[in-house]
């Protein structure tokens, strides 16, 4: 990832955060999109005089000043604000973006977290934890949807389809999912699932196919593989015709090789149907998102416009576009089932939104409403106190300049279908119903359209089966939703 210096503490980044966010070589939050690099070096407000260099209140009113420098919505934050009553500065943020998060275009995707932190999960998926995404079934059930290859939970038989029963430090102390949700709601699992960091172990209590059983687990570095190497890339094999399938878990650097060498597989075998399963993807950066356009682009001309990433008036000479450029490995599909639930947002949105105007009803959207963030965010930079503060500063639009889907994409879509998120069958298998879903639109059967005003799930709240986020996430979680 590339940083641009804007003076001597700062640095620019832009990024698309869906909860991640895009523009250049942006990154996301989930969730959202990535470092943007490209456009003119911007000039930052002046930061207001420190008496403390990373005091509290110098913390606030430099983060303060960023917001009123570069917000998309300034006209939503408060003319004063006494960061006084504020006992942390990202208490302090959700207090100035307060207005626009009830309009429902910030959704906390304004936020202040670590350099370090950042910097070492977009360059590699670097993070701490048992490996594996969890969902909750309806507010009372906690489930396995996926576990990542070379982590503690795989290694210890945890997989897509298993149960947590039960969770404790030990089998001596071991407390049902059932009674901490019923005394302390979704936050207390994620509590009881202990900090993020490397040695931290718990006893969990787990049902799968194999039975029930009680395994010891300790949290460990680890760095996420964006295309699983179990079930990633693969051509299904469906009716007599051949659908290349691809399962992209987040828009991080390691993910360029790992696509080129899945579209590589698809371009020999000539496919021009393609899966693009996005269902658990939170975002990251732009210049993964626009690759993947690129790399489904074979057959547009280099003059057609993929997206459009655009500021607020006064920083319009930071307004860019990004036009497709064919690749090697490009293939040139005639149809493109996008598989999504509320837990795609950001670049996983994004993508999707550049294929309406090319495509149409031939780009399908298949699962369910997608989270709805059609807005990106940059990355300003307080080194000395490892803030970086993710600010919400541009929107982004596909080449109609369709881009007002904070609502999720149901409405945005010429044409989708409904599906479950399966958990009863492997990903990448042709019989998990997401998947059966998206062949069959393929092929062009009928199905039950997504309803547009069924809004994606929000990563902050609890219904159906939904990943688990904790109310503050770190940037794994953000980024791929549901990361323990």
């Amino acid at each position: 990832m590339t940083l641009r210096k804007v003076g001597a503490a700062l640095s620019l980044i832009a990024m698309l955060a869906g909860c991640g966010g895009g523009g250049g070589d942006v990154a996301g939050e989930g969730t959202g999109i990535g470092t943007g690099i490209g456009s003119p070096t911007p000039t930052p407000t002046p930061t207001p005089p420190t008496t403390g260099g990373c005091a509290l209140r110098d913390r606030q009113n430099w983060a303060a000043a960023q917001l009123r420098e570069w917000y998309l919505f300034p006209e939503t934050l408060p003319t004063a604000l006494d960061p006084s009553p504020y006992s942390t500065v990202t208490d302090y943020i959700d207090a100035l973006t307060a207005t626009a998060r009830s309009q429902g275009r910030d959704r906390y995707f304004t936020y202040l977290t670590s350099i370090a932190e950042e910097n070492a999960y977009y360059a590699a998926g670097s993070s701490a934890g048992f490996g594996l995404r969890l969902a909750t079934d309806g507010g009372t059930r906690i489930v396995v949807t996926e576990a990542y290859e070379g982590t503690p939970a795989l290694a210890a038989g945890i997989d897509r389809g298993a149960e947590i029963l039960a969770i404790g430090t030990s089998a001596a102390t071991l407390r049902t999912v059932s009674s901490i949700i019923a005394s302390e709601g979704l936050e207390g699992v994620t509590n009881a699932l202990g900090a993020d960091t490397p040695g931290t172990s718990r006893t969990l209590q787990i049902a799968d196919g194999t039975g029930t059983r009680t395994v010891s687990i300790t949290k460990a570095e680890f760095e996420l593989p964006p295309v699983s190497s179990r079930y990633g890339a693969r051509i299904i094999e469906d009716g007599g015709r051949r659908v290349g399938y691809v399962n992209l878990r987040t828009f991080i650097s390691t993910a360029d090789p790992a696509l080129r060498a899945a579209f590589a597989q698809f371009r020999t075998a000539n496919v021009t149907e393609i899966i693009v399963d996005l269902r658990y993807n939170g975002g990251g950066l732009l210049s993964i998102a626009d690759l993947l356009g690129d790399l489904l682009g074979g057959n547009r001309f280099s003059s057609d416009i993929f997206s459009y990433t655009t500021y607020r008036p006064e920083k319009s000479l930071e307004n860019k576009s990004h036009a497709f450029q064919r690749q090697a490995q490009s293939v040139s599909p005639t149809r493109v089932a996008f598989i999504g639930t509320g837990g795609t947002a950001s670049a996983s949105e994004l993508v999707i939104n550049g294929f309406i105007p090319y495509l149409h009803a031939n780009a399908g959207l298949i699962g369910t409403n997608t989270y709805g963030k059609p807005v990106g965010q940059i990355a300003l930079d307080r080194a000395s106190c490892d803030d970086r503060l993710r600010v919400i500063a541009f929107a982004t639009q596909n080449s109609q300049r369709q881009g007002n889907y904070f609502s999720g994409l149901a409405g945005t879509v010429e044409a989708s279908c409904q599906a479950v998120d399966d958990i009863g069958h492997p990903l990448g298998n042709a019989q998990e119903s997401s998947i059966r879903q998206a062949l069959d639109f393929l092929a062009g059967k009928s199905c039950t359209a997504i309803a547009s005003g069924q809004s994606g799930q929000s990563l902050r709240t609890t219904k159906r089966q939904e990943l688990l986020v904790p109310a503050r996430p770190s940037t794994v979680q953000r980024e791929v939703p549901g990361s323990f």
